[in-house]
Order: structure tokens, then sequence, then C-alpha cells
């Protein structure tokens, strides 16, 4: 296949998944949840690994800045360290989480496989301290993160990019969706 051909065929199997996978009743309910914990006073948590926390990160900073949820991400490399190094990467998610949120407080893990040890601990201990919880996943559709969440969106792909690539467009089309509109001054 020469470079034209897939590079077509890449964007052609975002735009299929983006076309047939029907987010429109999960992204209304999505953010209602962010509204109605924002309007009392409760945040929004987004967390990932790897790209996803990126993915977490620039979602916190979208949904703050322009939609006005009161969002953050534990995203900075220093206090993820610091989690890991005191409690072992796979329970830094979910003591960051009893650190730094309250019961009613909203929570957004993205793990494009959903089996991510870390993600799911944060699942399991949001689930028990009556935190909702919303998940972005891949692969397969039965991940153990899915069946932890509230609500899940599902990526139908094995690609970690195309996965990645989908759950940063709903995020950011939920995002303008609480704003209402896709083309706002960002300096405002």
């Amino acid at each position: 296949m020469d470079d034209k051909n897939f590079l077509c065929n890449y964007l052609e199997s975002h735009l299929a998944i983006l076309k047939n996978t029907d987010i429109t009743e999960k992204a209304i309910t999505m953010r209602n949840y962010l509204i109605n914990a924002n309007s009392r006073n409760n945040r929004v948590i987004f967390a990932g690994n790897g790209a996803s926390s990126a993915i977490a990160s620039h979602a916190s900073l979208d949904f703050k800045k322009q939609a006005k949820i009161n969002s953050l991400s534990f995203s900075d490399a220093a206090f993820i360290t610091a989690y890991s190094n005191d409690y072992g990467y796979d329970n830094w998610l979910a003591k960051a989480i009893e650190h730094n949120c309250t019961d009613q407080d909203v929570i957004v893990l993205i793990s494009s496989s959903g089996k991510s040890q870390n993600i799911l601990n944060a699942a399991q201990y949001a689930q028990k301290n009556h935190n909702t919880v919303v998940s972005f996943t891949g692969f397969n559709k039965n991940n153990p993160l899915d069946s932890l969440s509230d609500l899940g969106f599902w990526v139908d792909s094995h690609a970690y990019n195309i996965i990645e690539n989908v759950h940063q467009i709903w995020l950011m089309g939920i995002c303008d969706l609480i704003i209402g509109k896709t083309e706002y001054n960002v300096t405002e």
C-alpha cells in the first residue's frame, strides 16, 4: 500500500467509527452529570495513563476554562510519582481520589484497554464512595472498566491511536455541547 492510500484508509477508519457510533444519548447524559456536579459545587476529575493521561489533562483544562466546569486532572509527574512511590503504582490513583475528592464528584477514567489496574482500583474506590464513574475505553466491549462505570463510552477498534483520537473528539464534543457552540472566543 502506498503512503497516500495508507493515510486515506487511516482517516477513513476514524470517520467510520465517528459516523457509525451513536453516542448522542451518552453525551447528553455525561453533560448532565457534569452540569449537575458543578451546580452542587462538586468537581469532575479526569485521569488516565500515558496518552490517556494527556487527554485527561487537556479535557480537564478545556472543561474548566471554556465550559466553566470545576475540574482537575492528576497528570502532574511529581504528583503521580509521589503517590506511586508511597502507595504503589496500582493504588496511586485510588489514593489520589481518596485524598482529593468528595462523594458526588464525577470521576472520568480514560483507558484504551479498560484493563489498567490503577484505573480499575480507582473506579472501585470511586464506586464505593458514591462517585459517578464515566469511562472511555476501546478494544473489547466487555472490559473491566466499562463494567465498573455508571456510563461507558467504547471505541470499536484495536488501534491505540484511533481509540485515543476518538476519545479526544468525543470529550471535546461534550465540552462544546455544554458551551452550546463550536466557535467561541477562548480569551473570555
